[in-house]
């Protein structure tokens, strides 16, 4: 019987912030949102995508004689990559003197993961740590998730899920079953902003939120969108719902981060051009949302 299979684009050692002490986070290909702010672009589909680091290429040609799709070609002499073309294989990236192309995506089995999450288990057990799920959305790969999952609490791991809860929820609850806590992210209550932002409405979300504060410890997240809902509305609302739908979970603001707008770059994609909250602004969003922080 073959293994299930996942394609994974980072494993992040020794992570303090998805999840209860020290983590290792393994980062899934794939989303069905489609955020105009994405920090993780390459995230978002689920095959493997080449990233194109132009300020590192000097046009020496390597990655021409490598790639078997015709992708990079001569015009007027010089190298020239044709996106259209590439099919992800990679083979013009160990060529690459200068490291100006990398591969996003690795097919991987549950053990090849596992293998990287062993090295870190004596930080797991003094800190009260373990692995977390992230994306993309793990939930676009629920087979291997769960098989994954499983497979840590088999060892005696801590198991975190971090999902935009955007899953039907027959799929969402087979995963859960192997999470031991659950991060969530909201991102606006209004139907219609979040569609015009994500490019899916979030009833769905909303609805697998109320199931999720039945079933597993949970803490919400909040990416902070300037212009979309870092304002009082916005942030209140959420505050609100909650308080008065789940419970009264944790909940932490994110600040935008700009680290991520290059990655557009790499992917020969438009991306966004924002400014993060200042501290002060940050300090009044906070402020909305009483104890639950």
């Amino acid at each position: 019987m073959n293994p299930i299979r996942g394609v994974v684009f980072n494993i992040q050692r020794c992570s303090l912030h998805d999840g209860p002490g020290i983590r290792t986070t393994v980062f899934l290909k794939g989303c069905p949102l489609g955020c105009f702010w994405c920090q993780n672009p390459e995230s978002q589909a689920t095959s493997a995508e080449l990233l194109y680091d132009r300020r590192k290429c000097t046009l020496c040609g390597a990655c021409r004689s490598a790639c078997p799709h015709g992708a990079v070609r001569l015009v007027q002499g010089k190298p020239t990559y044709d996106r259209t073309l590439c099919r992800g294989c990679g083979r013009c990236c160990p060529v690459c003197p200068n490291e100006a192309r990398s591969l996003s995506g690795k097919t991987m089995s549950a053990d090849e993961v596992l293998a990287e999450v062993r090295r870190d288990v004596k930080f797991y057990r003094r800190s009260g740590g373990g692995v977390t799920l992230s994306g993309g959305e793990p939930m676009s790969q629920p087979r291997f998730s769960r098989e994954l999952l499983g497979r840590c609490r088999q060892e005696g791991l801590h198991t975190t899920l971090d999902t935009c809860g955007a899953a039907p929820w027959a799929r969402l609850r087979g995963v859960l079953e192997q999470a031991d806590f659950v991060l969530l992210d909201i991102k606006h209550l209004d139907p219609a902003k979040h569609a015009a932002a994500t490019g899916r409405d979030n009833r769905l979300i909303l609805a697998n939120a109320k199931r999720i504060a039945k079933l597993k410890p949970l803490r919400l997240r909040i990416p902070l969108i300037p212009g979309f809902n870092d304002d009082a509305a916005a942030i209140g609302a959420i505050a609100a719902f909650a308080r008065n739908e789940l419970g009264g979970p944790a909940i932490d603001l994110l600040p935008y981060n700009r680290l991520g707008e290059i990655k557009y770059d790499f992917l020969d994609r438009e991306g966004p051009a924002l400014l993060t909250q200042t501290d002060e602004r940050l300090r009044e969003l906070e402020a909305l949302l009483g104890d639950t922080r």
